[in-house]
């Protein structure tokens, strides 16, 4: 039999890469285990920090060493320039974490070359890196979120504005909220503000980031994490609780081994888990999403209210990750998770 060859691209220009290269380490190491290893060949194309395309074989070794290629010189004239191998591939399996990644862009790309891929389209992946755009979806949906507004980076930058969009916040939201980059992935750029002049600064600071901000009231409440599989009729997992000692869910946090806690499954009522699976449907729903997501709550426990806070089309996929480890809790271990992602891309394509 025929193997199928599974493109697995990983890299990229976001501030993600490292996170990318774990996640693809683990993915090639589920592709080649159990029954998977007859079903699947592997050619890994590895995406530099300055956008170039590498061979499988250069590749392999990064995969091997778990750690990015040193860019001494910068090739632009190389940009479009695929390795031969590109035209071999039967099935792409991206795993670009951030802008650059899971914003629509290479899903734009991988649509262009007429081949199935693994996740979510363009419209959804683009809806869901834009925070903005997500709330308004979730807003069309139903889903109830915390009060937010949007900011534009002309407004911050000038001074006859900025005090009076300062004081709507104060209004509107209050203290504390949070400032984030509407198009930015893991915690970059956000900020947790109890003042006028954190606001402000925390407002420069995002604009250095997009020319869109959100500011988004804060809430006294739990972090759940859903995870969804399918397509057409998405199915979600078991529930996840993050807990942290830190001040919120910022990006070393995220990513610093020992400073956050995964609880699988959540310690929440059944009636609380079931809202959460619910919810978490529709939102993928609501982008348009195929293949898989996290989403992620806010459980107020207070008032029993479940707010959705956001989706995310293209989660970070370590064996240690959230995505699989609630499937690994809900009957699905990690091989044939991979193994369903690729089977459903290649369903979709053909639909």
């Amino acid at each position: 039999m025929t193997k199928v060859r599974v493109g697995l691209l990983f890299g990229g220009r976001s501030g993600e890469h490292e996170v990318s290269i774990s996640s693809a380490r683990a993915i090639a190491a589920a592709l080649a285990a159990d029954s998977n290893g007859d079903t699947y060949e592997v050619y890994p194309f590895y995406i530099r920090k300055d956008g170039i395309w590498q061979t499988p074989e250069i590749a392999r070794e990064v995969l091997a060493s778990g750690t990015p290629l040193q860019v001494e010189t910068p090739e632009p004239q190389k940009l479009w320039q695929f390795p031969p191998e590109v035209t071999e591939i039967d099935v792409w399996f991206p795993i670009l974490h951030g802008p650059n990644g899971e914003d629509g862009t290479v899903q734009g790309l991988l649509s262009l070359m007429q081949v199935p891929f693994v996740g979510t389209g363009v419209l959804g992946s683009a809806a869901g890196m834009d925070k903005l755009a997500m709330k308004t979806l979730f807003a069309a949906a139903g889903l109830p979120q915390v009060k937010y507004m949007e900011v534009r980076r002309p407004d911050v930058r000038s001074n006859a504005n900025l005090a009076g969009i300062c004081d709507e916040i104060e209004t509107h939201l209050g203290y504390p909220c949070f400032v984030k980059p509407a198009n930015l992935g893991s915690s970059v750029g956000i900020a947790k503000v109890r003042s006028q002049s954190e606001l402000e600064a925390a407002l420069h600071n995002a604009a250095s980031y997009d020319r869109r901000i959100i500011v988004e009231a804060g809430v006294i409440a739990r972090e759940i994490e859903c995870a969804v599989l399918g397509n057409d009729d998405p199915q979600a997992s078991a529930i996840g609780e993050i807990t942290f000692q830190s001040d919120f869910y910022d990006y070393e946090t995220k990513y610093t081994e020992g400073l956050a806690d995964l609880h699988i499954p959540a310690s929440i009522p059944e009636s609380i888990a079931a809202t959460v699976r619910e919810m978490a449907i529709r939102a993928f729903l609501a982008v348009d999403g195929a293949g898989l997501a996290r989403v992620d709550f806010f459980y107020v426990e207070a008032t029993g209210e479940v707010l959705i806070n956001e989706i995310n089309t293209l989660p970070g996929f370590t064996a240690t990750s959230m995505y699989p480890q609630l499937w690994a809790a809900t009957g699905i271990p990690f091989p044939e998770l991979v193994d369903r992602l690729v089977c459903l891309a290649r369903e979709r394509h053909s639909a």
